[in-house]
């Protein structure tokens, strides 16, 4: 391919209990002694002896294990089955006193509540006059919602100011009760909602995570704990690239077969050196672009094959480099140091053709929005349209090599950017704070990881880095063994939450390594030249593509028997791109676009 010089370069229920109508006292006090109506859940009592532990470890607790399945049961709408659990275990999901706490809360009897809270049996007061701000809180929204500002005012004045906790949220009551309507206000505190069995609800949810878990169980706890235990299982798992999700029947394993290393195509209608490929967002995609000054977009079947449904010309120089929308939706295309087009991926149309007099593009990006391009110029100058061609803004930069790779995060802030033959440069165009990721060795290309957070940096000397720039930058890991002395090599993220990492190289063979520990787990051979650029498919992680100086590009699969090779196009291919069996998918055409933009 192209030279590279060294020098350069988530319903709740509210049951009822026989204590329901017990007359309260409208008052609330703290108190630290024990109620003999109080959960014995919260306080233990000796008299219980020792817990029954199950499980064949011995470290589960039977009466929180029982628990949680009723709470489970409950919240799946099993009302009847969690009844069954807590008569036949004789373990009670909640105490005759937290019952009647929970009905006051869903019948707003707010005054009622707080008392009751006062004689659950919580030793912590922080905790009480937490749990007694959330109550009184809903009381105030309440009451405004009705119209009642008396009646709101007395709450905040009497009852939540003098309890002392959050200060913040009691002068932000006091500020919207002046400002905004009881609808506005309700809208504005979007965690309660404005229907009040379903705000109250929420309320259970917010009480049951300032309540202690033996008094109250939060909610999804069983779900939770399996998540945990998935996740560990998932963590420990080094070949993890499942595409199934994880089965609660066994433990998780992944074998090496779960990572791409067999060829199920070869496709080959580029009649020259393949630079860079890219699969679309979706996976549904991939483009390719070619030292024989075309760029081609395969689409990916329901089978998993690729099919040409474009071959795309116009360019008069080499393709370097092709970008894709957002929605994946149109491509851009940027050949040498000439032109930048925008196409329509499903006509194969060429949308618009962005040239500057006197000066050439090196590289393409778009902006999150969709709205927006940015390109790099071969005068070291960067420049940002709109899509029909009207600069937006254009700046000078500080490049002095000739890696053009340039990148926007997906949050459209950062820009990132060669600064120096050995510097990356993470520019903010929000803050306009600017921070450089220094190497020792001159920077052959990069790429940026799907949450951009991470960015994979090649380097001249058979190195790559990898880079945290969220909290940095700093470097994090270091992957070798590909072959680079000439060209341009790249490499990228992928698998399962991009868990890999993959790298042409000049050996002809193309490297994956564990992203974690560094590990080299796979090389792959089939190519006759230079590896040049890979691309792993963010929707299927068994699909790994490579392109080639040998004028190919490998599709590679996991190992399972049922996928067979298949070779797409030939040497014989005819030039309209269409297949040499006479089949076109998409119709297969050749696109061509005279250079004058079309709007």
């Amino acid at each position: 391919m192209g030279g590279f010089e060294d020098d350069e370069p988530p319903s709740k229920r509210a049951r009822a209990s026989s204590v329901e109508s017990a007359s309260l006292p409208d008052c609330f006090s703290f108190s630290k002694s024990a109620n003999p109506l109080g959960s014995t859940m919260a306080r233990p009592l000796p008299s219980q002896g020792k817990e029954v532990m199950i499980g064949s470890k011995g470290v589960i607790k039977k009466e929180e294990f029982v628990r949680i399945i009723t709470k489970t049961l409950y919240s799946l709408g099993y009302e009847k089955s969690g009844a069954v659990l807590e008569e036949e275990s004789g373990i009670t999901l909640h105490s005759p006193m937290v019952i009647l706490f929970r009905k006051q809360v869903i019948d707003g009897k707010w005054d009622h509540a707080v008392a009751t809270l006062n004689k659950i049996g919580l030793l912590d007061e922080n905790i009480v006059k937490s749990a007694a701000f959330l109550i009184l809180e809903q009381k105030f929204l309440e009451l405004l919602r009705d119209d009642n500002v008396m009646g709101a005012m007395k709450t905040l004045q009497s009852e939540i100011t003098p309890l002392g906790v959050n200060r913040k949220r009691v002068h932000e009551l006091s500020s919207c009760m002046i400002s905004c309507s009881p609808q506005q206000l309700f809208l504005g505190f979007s965690k309660l909602g404005i229907d009040s069995s379903t705000s109250r609800l929420k309320l259970l949810e917010e009480l049951e995570k300032v309540l202690p878990p033996t008094v109250m169980v939060p909610e999804k706890r069983l779900e939770n704990l399996v998540e945990q235990a998935l996740t560990v299982q998932r963590d420990a798992c080094y070949f993890h690239n499942s595409i199934d999700g994880l089965s609660l029947y066994i433990d998780h394993h992944c074998g090496k077969d779960q990572i791409p290393s067999r060829t199920l195509q070869v496709l080959h209608a580029h009649h020259d050196e393949v630079w860079f490929i890219q699969f679309s967002n979706n996976g549904k995609y991939l483009a390719s672009a070619s030292n024989d000054k075309s760029a081609m977009i395969w689409e990916v079947d329901e089978d998993g094959e690729l099919l040409l449904k474009h071959t795309l010309n116009g360019h008069e120089k080499s393709v370097m480099t092709v970008a894709w929308s957002p929605d994946d939706c149109q491509l851009l295309t940027c050949a040498m140091e000439e032109t930048i087009r925008r196409w329509d991926v499903e006509s194969g149309k060429c949308l618009h053709v962005y040239e500057k007099p006197g000066v050439g593009f090196i590289s393409c990006a778009w902006f999150a929005d969709g709205k927006q391009i940015l390109s790099g110029l071969s005068d070291q100058h960067f420049c940002i349209w709109d899509l029909d061609g009207k600069e937006v803004d254009f700046w000078k930069g500080q490049r002095s090599t000739k890696t053009p790779d340039i990148t926007v995060a997906k949050d459209g802030k950062l820009i990132i950017s060669m600064n120096r033959e050995k510097t990356i440069l993470l520019f903010d165009r929000e803050t306009k704070q600017e921070r450089l990721i220094e190497e020792e060795q001159t920077i052959t290309s990069f790429s940026l990881s799907e949450d951009g957070d991470f960015l994979l940096v090649n380097l001249v000397n058979e190195a790559i880095h990898l880079w945290n720039i969220r909290n940095g930058p700093i470097r994090v890991n270091r992957y070798s063994g590909h072959k680079r002395s000439r060209f341009v090599i790249r490499s990228c993220f992928g698998g399962s939450e991009q868990a890999f990492i993959a790298s042409g190289s000049e050996d002809s063979q193309v490297y994956i390594w564990h992203r974690a520990t560094g590990d080299l787990i796979q090389t792959l051979a089939g190519h006759s030249g230079s590896v040049n650029c890979v691309s792993w498919n963010p929707a299927n992680p068994h699909m790994l593509a490579s392109a080639s100086d040998d004028h190919t590009i490998r599709i590679w699969g996991a190992k399972k028997a049922s996928l067979k090779r298949k070779d797409v196009g030939s040497s014989s291919c005819s030039s309209n791109g269409i297949h040499a069996n006479g089949n076109a998918h998409g119709n297969g055409f050749v696109h061509q676009c005279n250079g004058n933009s079309t709007k």
